[in-house]
């Protein structure tokens, strides 16, 4: 059965595509809503030798998961390499970026709980 109005819980693609923040990054927002403020979604790209900008996210931890490729993480000071499948866990109003170190784009997700609001970035630099 095919409804003629779309049921309530089925959400259809948001295409906003990707776009690039001050953050020296790349960004494709998967789910950022008010209908879902407990968490949104993100993928972060960064571009061969980029290191991110040192910021911290106000009232929201964040959780990196990698897709693809290479690099260094830094939160509070403390670097850790990290590569596909490994995971950062990051505190609310924690110190944070992420250097890549290879050759080919690193790409990671990017799950924030709450959800991301641009109010709650602070940069440190």
């Amino acid at each position: 059965m095919v409804l003629e109005t779309m049921p309530d819980w089925f959400v259809a693609k948001a295409d906003k595509g990707e776009f690039w923040t001050d953050e020296r990054c790349y960004i494709t927002e998967l789910l950022n809503d008010a209908a879902s403020p407990e968490a949104s979604l993100a993928i972060a790209r960064v571009e061969p030798g980029v290191t991110t900008q040192l910021h911290k996210l106000v009232g929201v931890s964040e959780r990196y998961i990698v897709r693809k490729g290479q690099g260094i993480v830094e939160v509070d000071g403390v670097t850790q390499p990290l590569g596909p499948g490994d995971q950062a866990v990051i505190p609310p109003d924690t110190a944070q970026r992420i250097t890549n170190t290879g050759t080919e784009d690193l790409e990671f997700y990017c799950v924030c709980v709450p959800r991301f609001r641009p109010g709650s970035y602070v940069s440190l630099e």
